[in-house]
Formats: C-alpha cells, structure tokens, sequence
C-alpha cells in the first residue's frame, strides 16, 4: 500500500515523498481512511509506528477539503501531555503547512504567556498545545472554539493520568460537538479513565487497536545485567560506552540528581555527554534537546521527560541506568531506539533496589528474563527471594475487610492529597492543598516541595 492509495490531496503526497516517507505504516493504514470519512477515532499502538503522520495528514486533508466553519477560530487543535511531545508533533506539522496558506502555533506551558496571547490573535488554522496552559487562554477569552472541526488527544491515558482532566473537559465543552470531530490516541485502550473519557468527548468512535497495550518492540535487541550497588553500575556504564558500536545513547535514570553527576562523569572521561532533566527551564532543555537531535552531543543522560513521543532518529541504544518506577515506562523509553523498522539495542542494570520494578517489566512482557554478565564485572547480587508471609500476618489480612476503619481512613486520604508521577524523577507528592494541573505543567511535572 502507498500513501496516494488514501485520496490525499497531491500537495500532501508531494511532501510525503519529499520527507522520505515510503509505505504507511500498520496504524497510518487503519487510522487515515476513519479519520478521512470524518469518523471519530480510539486508537492505540507502540511508541515509534508512525501516529503523528496519522492524524497530520487527515487533518490538513480535511482543511484542503472543506470551507471553515470560522474565520477566526482555529480549525484544529492538538493537545499533548508534555512540552517536549508538543515540540515534536509541532515539528512535523511544520514540515507539511511549509507549502499551504495554514498557520500553525505552539503553546506551552512555562513561556512567555503575553507573547502567546499575541499569536493567538493571528486567527491560526492549527494549536498544538499542551493542555494546562491551553486552558488558561480559553478562561481568559483569548481564543473561542465554537469554529473547532477537529480535536486530536495524542497521549491521552498520559494526560489524565498527570491530571489534566479538568482542563481537558474544559477544552471539549468549549467547542460545537455536533460539527466536531475527535480523534483520541493512547498508549492503551485498557484504560478505565481513558474509556470513561472517551465516551464523554467521542460520537461513536471507531477503534483501532495495533497489538497489545504495550507491544514488545521485536526490533530492539534487550540485555539485563545484575548490579550490586551505584559503584557496580557506573562500572558497567562505562564498560558499555568503550565496547558497543552506537551513533547516539540515551541513558536513563531514576533522579533528576543523577542525570547531573553522571553526565559530568562521562564528560571527565572525554565523552560527549549532555544532561536533561525537568528543573531545567524550558530554553535550556530545548538548546538540549535540539543540539542532541542534531548530533552534536552522543549521550544525553536524562530522565523519564525523554521517554516519550521524542523521534531521535540516531539513537540506536538505551541505557536503563535505574530501572523505572511504572513497568509501561520500559516500553515507552526502549522505544526511543528501533523506530520505524530500524534495529536498536536497549541494557537495562537491575540493582537491589531495582528488583520489584524489574519483576513488574518482567511481567508486563509476559516472560522470563534472564541475565548477562560482563566478564570482570559479575557482582554478588542474584535477585531477591518473595518475601513470605507468615501464617499470623495471613490470618490478620483475612479479617480486614474494605469496611475497616483503618482501610476508610486510608482511602479518605487518598481523595485528600492530590498525586502527580513528575515525568523525570517520577516522585509522588503528596501536600495537603491539591496541586493545580496547570501548576504540575508550569514545573513541568517537577517535584514541588
């Protein structure tokens, strides 16, 4: 199949050809004919199949085609769950408006508010957004929505899951559902939050659901090694660094802390080394970011705020340096390697303090993992034992019901704080006045103290 097989119109075929784009990929097949007929869309695939060019092409498609429904309102609008996916997806929508008479504009959280207010007084076609600040400029009657043909949702079970529920319900209450339309991508569809939303902002939809929730990647070659402790790791690190073959290498770690130390340490060691890390502000990280992607840095040394929706086309190996926290993540980050049919390799250090996390990977990819040594590098840790449960304890839990006074409080607790996983460091936070959404965007998902 070949993307003129679609109908597109031949300025869109032109600058698929031109970028370099050859046979759409599985989601693009399924996701570009819904969305063309003007159906309301719930998809999901891997990291790195091709999504964005899945809702890019309809959407200019849709534009080309139709009159608007508004002078001045924008025709669509794209919301992302962080600052860098943002930048990403804007990128590419760049690289086809080029040649049309649409204007697109990037606003995002943690940059100048006045300057974005100015840009939204320019009527633009496309907002690609993320939806915290988004929010902030429709209370305060910067932009309308009542002109809004299309809504995309990239990352959805990520937004709700840093709370942007509000903001997002927000946004969808404030346009015309009966001309819009919706098109909703997530990491899974078995995503209670996700589908309870769903039937909130989708007519109907259509779903399209391109292998399991998080889909083993078959094109990245994966490696664990045992570690016995931080000294143990470093070592590994760098016996890596001398003897694998690579263009570029990210390396993942559990602390925004660590990205600093171990970047610094690589750096002493001659290497070309970069760290990132959320308590950056926003034009350090993008200096970063974009220095990295074009190859003037090898290592870029960060945190979880890397492991989703960057398409570094170089990076051709990941380091799990720490294991993350949530077993989805493993996916999210290995799959910044063997993007689009490429080979990647990923090593991942499974330390003590590693382990639980690695057993949740291991159960997530529905296999068991065995481990690979170095020589002259094999530690003393071999895993740890389940804990047992003595026949007391067992006897204890078998009383405690839901009704326990003990298990209300606990639950009463959990309404009280409000909780956001910070997409570097992965900290929960917990204070006894909920955080804003917009003030977990505005830090970037950091922790507050």
């Amino acid at each position: 199949m070949q993307f003129s097989d679609f109908g597109l119109e031949s300025r869109l075929i032109d600058t698929v050809e031109h970028l370099g784009f050859t046979a759409p990929t599985e989601i693009q097949q399924q996701a570009i004919p819904a969305a063309m007929q003007g159906h309301d869309l719930i998809a999901s695939s891997k990291t790195g199949s091709g999504k964005t060019l899945a809702f890019i092409l309809p959407a200019l498609q849709r534009l080309m085609k139709n009159r608007a429904l508004s002078k001045r309102d924008p025709r669509v609008v794209i919301l992302t769950p962080t600052r860098e996916l943002a930048k990403q997806v804007f990128s590419q929508l760049r690289l086809f408006t080029s040649n049309t008479q649409f204007k697109a504009v990037l606003i995002l959280g943690g940059e100048n508010f006045n300057d974005q207010v100015k840009v939204l007084e320019k009527d633009p076609h496309f907002i690609v957004a993320t939806p915290g600040r988004l929010a902030d400029h429709l209370t305060q009657g910067h932009f309308y929505l009542n002109g809004l043909e299309l809504l995309i949702l990239d990352e959805a079970d990520r937004m709700l899951d840093l709370g942007f529920a509000k903001q997002l319900s927000q946004i969808n209450e404030a346009a015309d559902h009966r001309k819009r339309q919706t098109l909703l991508f997530s990491a899974t569809l078995d995503h209670a939050q996700v589908n309870d939303f769903a039937q909130e902002l989708l007519k109907k939809p259509k779903r399209i659901a391109i292998g399991g929730a998080f889909t083993e990647h078959n094109d990245i070659h994966k490696r664990f090694y045992l570690a016995d402790n931080l000294d143990h790791k470093e070592a590994l690190l760098q016996h890596f660094l001398k003897a694998e073959s690579y263009q570029q290498v990210i390396i993942f770690t559990a602390t925004r802390s660590d990205t600093e130390r171990l970047a610094n340490l690589l750096i002493e060691q001659e290497l070309s080394a970069v760290a990132l890390s959320g308590e950056l502000i926003q034009s350090q990280r993008n200096q970063i970011m974009e220095g990295f992607s074009k190859g003037h840095h090898k290592i870029l040394v960060t945190t979880d705020l890397a492991s989703r929706g960057l398409d570094l086309v170089n990076v051709s190996l990941i380091i799990n340096f720490d294991m993350p926290k949530h077993a989805e993540e493993f996916i999210h980050r290995i799959g910044r390697t063997g993007r689009a049919g490429s080979k990647g390799d990923a090593i991942a250090f499974v330390g003590p303090k590693d382990w639980l996390s690695f057993k949740n990977v291991e159960g997530l990819l529905e296999q068991t993992i065995s481990f690979a040594q170095v020589k002259g590098l094999t530690g003393k840790f071999k895993g740890l034992k389940p804990k047992k449960v003595s026949a007391k304890a067992a006897k204890v839990k078998d009383i405690k019901t839901d009704k326990s006074p003990t298990t209300k409080v606990k639950k009463a607790a959990k309404k009280t704080f409000h909780v956001a996983k910070d997409v570097g460091d992965m900290p929960i936070i917990k204070r006894k006045k909920a955080l804003t959404a917009q003030q977990i965007e505005d830090n970037d998902l950091d922790e507050v103290k």
